[in-house]
Order: structure tokens, then sequence, then C-alpha cells
């Protein structure tokens, strides 16, 4: 036995042994038998040519520093994803190459908020775009770092130019166009690309853990809100464009103070712009269907469009969620047609 102890040689083999077989017991057959037992959701979409060089950008960028791309089977990631991740979300990942392993881009810190389903939350290419070359443009207390490398100045615009609506107190001293180049294309092409896919029929979605019970407001089951924070949906689904002021930015995103739309007696246009989205070129960027994409339901969308039709100033009647189902199901049946 003091042999063995003694014989440098018999040792160093042991403990190499050792680690390869525990190796293979601990990292390599689990991850194997992972591979084999996982695959591609049906409705998962494969990466673009432009949304690949858009995951190198963010990677180069050092953007997985400071955002997961994993909603968390937590009640308090509902806000990141319809549903927690799960296995099959990340099967469809390869290698960047055989040196550098950037497959799954899951992220260990949230200073910023998850990408899991931006592409659904946030699916404007100008939001984006304006996001990357200057953050507190649109989110006042980001603390993101800009990226104006990634735009470059113009005089003039050519064909496929896509400018930037940047509102003048951000342009800094620039007095031609800010013009996006391919990169920060490519890099918002990989952004919108993030997008939980839709489980199968017959797959039943994980239940988020440890929910937080919502107290109904007195007197709103069935009436205009049903209890929801209005506040609240308005600050996660419309804020970043429109701002917390309700003046949205100029040149940019319409302002929902004193507009003729928000306040109209009758609200279907506003809950047809809220589900269906809006195109308002050249005067603004145009606005995704974040009603569709978030599969808002009737009493989030009335609990939104309220709060909107009594802020800021703004003094229009709350509109019952009665009224807001009978109108999204009507936009519905004119969609099918």
């Amino acid at each position: 036995m003091m042999d063995f102890f003694n014989d440098y040689r018999k040792l160093y083999f042991t403990a190499l042994g050792l680690f390869v077989v525990l190796t293979m017991l601990v990292a390599i057959m689990p991850a194997i038998s992972n591979q084999n037992n996982n695959s591609p959701l049906p409705t998962e979409e494969a990466l673009s040519e432009a949304a690949l060089a858009g995951k190198a950008l963010y990677v180069a960028n050092g953007c997985v520093a400071c955002h997961t791309q994993q909603v968390r089977n937590l009640d308090m990631d509902k806000v990141w994803g319809k549903r927690p991740s799960i296995a099959a979300d990340y099967a469809d990942e390869r290698r960047t190459d055989l040196w550098r392993n950037t497959a799954t881009l899951m992220g260990t810190e949230r200073t910023g908020p998850d990408l899991t389903d931006v592409g659904n939350r946030q699916p404007s290419a100008e939001w984006n775009l304006l996001h990357l070359y200057q953050p507190r443009a649109v989110v006042a207390e980001s603390i993101m770092p800009a990226y104006p490398w990634l735009f470059e100045e113009k005089a003039e615009l050519v064909e496929g130019d896509v400018e930037v609506p940047v509102p003048d107190a951000f342009r800094k001293g620039v007095k031609g166009k800010i013009v996006a180049t391919k990169d920060a294309l490519n890099l918002v092409a990989y952004l919108q690309s993030l997008k939980q896919a839709e489980l199968p029929g017959a797959m039943a979605a994980p239940e988020f853990l440890y929910k937080r019970e919502v107290k109904a407001k007195a007197g709103a089951s069935g009436g205009e809100d049903m209890g929801l924070d209005g506040a609240a949906l308005y600050a996660a689904n419309c804020q970043s464009c429109h701002q917390a002021s309700g003046e949205g930015l100029k040149g940019a995103f319409p302002p929902l103070k004193g507009s003729s739309i928000v306040l109209d007696d009758n609200p279907e246009v506003l809950i047809d712009v809220v589900m269906n989205g809006y195109d308002a070129r050249p005067e603004f960027a145009s606005m995704p269907a974040i009603g569709t994409n978030m599969k808002l339901s009737a009493a989030e969308v009335t609990a939104i469009i309220n709060h909107e039709r009594t802020s800021w100033g703004n003094s229009a009647r709350k509109v019952p969620v009665e009224e807001v189902q009978k109108i999204m199901d009507l936009l519905k049946q004119t969609a099918k047609k």
C-alpha cells in the first residue's frame, strides 16, 4: 500500500481515471440523455441569417452580462413570458463553431429585463433601434449603455436606409439624419426573433409557482376593469413607447394625453389599435399589435384603456368590460372575413 502512495505515476493515473469516470457519469452521460430526450417544439422557428449575425453581436457587445433568457417557474416571472421556460425551448441551439459554445444565452443576471419573449413584448423595430442608440430616450431610468457606434450620421437618406426617430433632446448636436447600420439591424432582427414558441395542443404548460393573491377592488367584479391594476398593465405593455406621462416621444411615438382617439366616447378605434396595432408613418413609428401579441383579455384591455382615458388630465368615461368584449369579438369576426 505504501508503494502505491509513494509512486506518483500510480497516484496521477488513478486520479485521472477517477476524474474521467466521474466526468462521464456526472456531466457527459446526463447531457447526452438530455439531448436525446428533448427536441425543439413544432412551432419553433429557426433563426434567419440576419438574426444569427445579430446573435453574435449580442454576445460581442456584452448584452448577455445583464439580460437573461430564461423565464423561471415563479409567479414574479409572469411579466417576462406566457409560461415558464422548458428544456425544449433550448433544444435547437447549436455551438457557434468548434471553439466557441455560445449556443444558449440564458444568462445569470437581470440587471436588465429578461428577453425570452421580447419579440412579442416589444416587436417594434423603431423602438428597439432608438433604445440601442440611446436607452434613456425611451426609458428615462435606464442604466443600459448607449451603442451609438451601431449607427451613422448622413446628410441625406438613400434607398434602403433606415432612419432612427431620435428626439431632439438626445441628438447631441447631430445635424444630419441618424441611420441604422447593418449591425444594428441584425441585432434588432435577433431581438425580434426572441419569442416563446407555442406548446402543442396536448401539452400542458407548466404552472408558475408561489402565486401572489390578487384582491379585487370593491364593486369591480363584472364592472369596468374586474379589479385589475390598469396603471401596472399600462406600464408593462405601453409605457416604454408612450411614456409614463402619456406624452409619447415627438417624432417617434404619439401622445395619449389629449388624444382624440383615447378620448372618443366610442372606444372602438382605441381597442382596434391596442389589439391590431397601427401604422402612422411617416409622422410616427408603426405600433405593433400589442393586445394580440400578448394575448390580453378583455378585462386587461379594459383596465389599460380606462387608465389611459382617465390619466394625465384625460377625463373620458370609463368603459365597462362587457362593451370591450363585444368590440373585441366584432374585430375578430371582421379579421376572419
